[in-house]
């Protein structure tokens, strides 16, 4: 797909982090963009930066678990700006479990559902019918995770789980959408290679009462900070992706048409490597083994 001045992206979780950088490059490069994000104050923060830089943007607050809320987002950006060509559905949560499977909250697994895969599709559900019906190009971008989207970290099921739902509905988006031979493109982004600084850490913060947990934690939530000191007191390198290349990774990716937002990264290539072997041999995922089974969800 071309990206050209003048067309509009939606992105979501677009606040902070990989969302935001997005949102900047797409601006950038000319695009009007719609903000979307369930924090009302950062929200307004970003767009109020990204306007005062001169790009034309719009702030709608959401909580993609809410089907309606996304419908609203949808209306908002049509009205607004009246086609949509590009559709980021990005925001993510991690989901607060503590233990083993067998112990966790299912409020746990129902909040990280809610936004992390049923977000996904109700931005599909609510935008892809409209961009059809428009006629014209455009290109679909659903963020997961190597955990999970290329093989689980047991520590992070609970995500690494909607993670890789996420990969399945999106190549399934693919083949409806060619089965339509529509002008519309989907990819599935891997954000990347190496550890990222984002709000997802700290994703406990915007948890609905709805989904409250219903006993206390074990143990107070880990910062990303404070498990970056862990890391460097363990004698381990800490590398960060800056969200800046994850953001350019994602505008080259619409342009080439790529699917599969993964850059290269020996961890990440050996794990495919592993799991793909372990499935055409019918043996135990032994690649599962390098990780320590800390308790601790």
């Amino acid at each position: 797909m071309e990206l050209r001045a003048g067309q509009v992206a939606v992105v979501t979780g677009a606040a902070s982090g990989i969302g935001l950088a997005m949102a900047r490059r797409f601006a950038a490069d000319g695009l009007k963009v719609v903000l979307a994000d369930v924090e009302e104050a950062p929200l307004r923060a970003a767009a109020d930066a990204l306007t005062a830089d001169g790009a034309h943007v719009m702030a709608h607050t959401v909580d993609v678990g809410v089907r309606e809320e996304v419908a609203a987002l949808a209306d908002a950006a049509y009205d607004a700006f009246g086609a949509v060509h590009v559709l980021c559905n990005n925001a993510g949560v991690g989901s607060g479990a503590e233990g083993r499977m067998w112990e966790h909250e299912p409020r746990d697994w129902a909040w990280a559902f809610a936004v992390n895969v049923w977000g996904v599709f109700h931005g599909i559900q609510c935008f892809l019918p409209r961009m059809l019906a428009g006629g014209g190009p455009g290109h679909v971008v659903n963020t997961s995770s190597t955990d999970g989207g290329i093989a689980p970290l047991p520590t992070a099921s609970v995500y690494a789980v909607t993670k890789a739902a996420v990969v399945t509905m999106t190549e399934s988006l693919y083949a409806h959408l060619k089965a339509e031979r529509a002008p519309i493109g989907a990819s599935v982004l891997f954000p990347g290679p190496h550890m990222l600084r984002t709000g997802l850490w700290e994703s406990h913060r915007n948890r609905p009462a709805r989904y409250a947990k219903t006993r206390p934690r074990r143990s107070p939530y880990r910062s990303l900070a404070q498990w970056e000191s862990a890391m460097r007191h363990a004698g381990k390198e800490v590398v960060f992706t800056p969200v800046e290349d994850v953001a350019a990774q994602v505008v080259d990716g619409i342009r080439a048409g790529r699917f599969w937002l993964l850059p290269p990264g020996e961890h990440t290539d050996a794990q495919i490597r592993a799991r793909s072997a372990s499935m055409l041999d019918r043996t135990a995922p032994a690649y599962l083994e390098h990780f320590i089974l800390d308790p601790d969800d």
